[in-house]
């Protein structure tokens, strides 16, 4: 990765101030040991009319594994060759960031004591970044610093291969910015939208993670255009910490438009007494509706099919009404990652006989899941294609028949209440289709009456007037015993299990 800094000056006012603002002598070529890599920092020209400050970053592949240890983008435990072979050693992202924040802290602060008027005063600034991710394109990154003061935002697309310009371009802008600014200014507008524009950080996002964004975005971001776009995607889209974060950001606009201290403007709550209602994650709603139909269902022996992560097997273990609890996943990752949440090499013996976690694809008919009195199908029915829905219904409900089954998928007429989904898209990147309400009755219907159950419907989550609720939910139960294939030839569809098998 390589950032370069660049500023003119005269005899009288050298350029090579720079070199004392960054605290970086410009005669020398500085070595700085990062947590992922080595930083360096020299000058390739250093003079009273022109100075340039250069950061390269060498990224280290593995210790950028070792030290993610499973978290983030560089440490993903399956990534296997990906962990070593990606565009990391090379395009800015929040390891940039991280490298410019250990290098350049003290120039960040603003802090020089040899020249405090210096560090001060706004220069004419150049800076260069040759390989920048930009996912939003260059339209995104002019958004983004064109606010912030520069006269000058070029970013221009790099394309796939220049021999090839058909290819078109790539995902990454050479970024050049110009204009007059206080370096400490241009340092944090940088560690800040480097990472934003990644759109990913190599990296847990902690809570600590909304003082760093307000300490680093203090002066600009409370009255950014794009403020909820960059407080969003530099805070890993998580919901709740952006919403903090948003919060406090108001307090400084107001308290700025009204010459004040954020302080005596937020004095208004006792903080010995929590009387802030949280809203309940969708996501959570969703499991509180399917254990209330399980506990309706009288359902004790329990599958959680496409189980993910184990969010709803760890709730499941915390009633004592459910005493087997089987998730079935075809990822081995998800269910290591389930494990370790579960904690089953920890859990003692009487609680570990309640819970089993087994591979399968849920294409194919399996022995192992017959008999069971329920089985929940949470998110799940849109990840495959729609021409492999009819293998997964005859390995569910006419090979397992479980006495109660439970489907939950979004509902795409809601998509438009949701603010930071653009229109037309899908609420995930792996999903295949999402319904209508009428689209989910019909397939549902029609899956009752093939396999001889009885089906009705509820509401996840708040049910609006108009586009009805987030997350709808069938609760199938079964009226006829045995094996049923009313309208359809039994062979036809375990040809079509074993082609599910074949695909998976």
């Amino acid at each position: 990765m390589f950032l370069t800094i660049s500023t003119t000056g005269t005899p009288e006012r050298p350029a090579t101030d720079l070199g004392f603002l960054l605290h970086k002598h410009p005669e020398k070529a500085q070595m700085f040991s990062t947590s992922h890599g080595t930083a360096h920092v020299f000058y390739p020209e250093a003079s009273a009319e022109h100075c340039t400050a250069a950061l390269l970053l060498e990224v280290d592949p593995v210790a950028l594994v070792r030290r993610g240890k499973g978290k983030g983008r560089g440490g993903a435990p399956d990534a296997a060759l990906a962990q070593y072979v990606n565009d990391r050693p090379y395009a800015a992202s929040s390891l940039l960031s991280v490298a410019m924040s250990t290098v350049f802290k003290s120039a960040l602060s603003g802090a020089c004591r040899a020249m405090p008027e210096r560090a001060e005063e706004a220069l004419p600034l150049r800076i260069e970044v040759p390989a920048l991710p930009a996912r939003g394109g260059a339209d995104l990154v002019r958004k983004l610093f064109g606010p912030l003061g520069w006269s000058r935002v070029d970013a221009v697309a790099v394309p796939l291969d220049e021999q090839f310009p058909e290819w078109g371009d790539s995902r990454y802008v050479r970024l050049v910015l110009e204009g007059e600014l206080r370096l400490a200014d241009a340092l944090r507008q940088l560690y800040v939208l480097l990472p934003v524009l990644d759109d990913a950080k190599h990296y847990w996002v902690s809570p600590d993670e909304v003082d760093k964004l307000l300490r680093a975005g203090e002066g600009w971001l409370a009255d950014h255009p794009e403020q909820k776009l960059i407080t969003s995607r530099y805070l890993a889209r998580r919901w709740g910490l952006t919403r903090q974060a948003m919060e406090r950001l108001e307090l400084v606009r107001l308290a700025e438009s009204d010459d004040l201290d954020v302080e005596s403007i937020d004095n208004a709550v006792d903080e010995t007494a929590d009387t802030e209602e949280r809203p309940v994650p969708l996501a959570e709603q969703r499991r509180t509706a399917i254990l209330a139909a399980l506990s309706g269902a009288g359902a004790s022996r329990v599958l959680d099919l496409g189980c993910g992560q184990g969010q709803l097997v760890q709730a499941l273990l915390k009633d004592v009404r459910f005493t087997e609890i089987v998730g079935v996943d075809v990822s081995m990752r998800a269910l290591t990652i389930a494990s370790r949440r579960l904690k089953l090499d920890r859990m003692g013996e009487r609680q570990a006989a309640r819970v089993t976690l087994q591979q399968g694809a849920l294409t194919y008919t399996d022995k192992r899941l017959k008999g069971y009195d329920a089985a929940v199908l949470s998110e799940v029915i849109e990840h495959l294609d729609l021409p492999r829905l009819p293998a997964l219904e005859y390995a569910v409900f006419g090979s397992a028949r479980p006495r109660t089954v439970l489907v939950t998928t979004p509902n795409v007429e809601y998509n438009v209440r949701w603010e930071t989904l653009p229109a037309g898209h899908v609420r995930h990147g792996d999903h295949r289709f999402e319904w209508t309400r009428a689209e989910f009755r019909e397939w549902a219907g029609e899956v009752a009456r093939r396999h001889g159950y009885a089906v009705e419907f509820e509401a996840v989550g708040p049910d609006d007037p108009e586009v009805g609720p987030p997350t709808q939910m069938a609760v199938f139960t079964m009226t006829v015993a045995g094996d049923t294939d009313t309208d359809t030839d039994t062979d036809t569809e375990t040809d079509e299990t074993e082609k599910g098998a074949k695909a998976a």
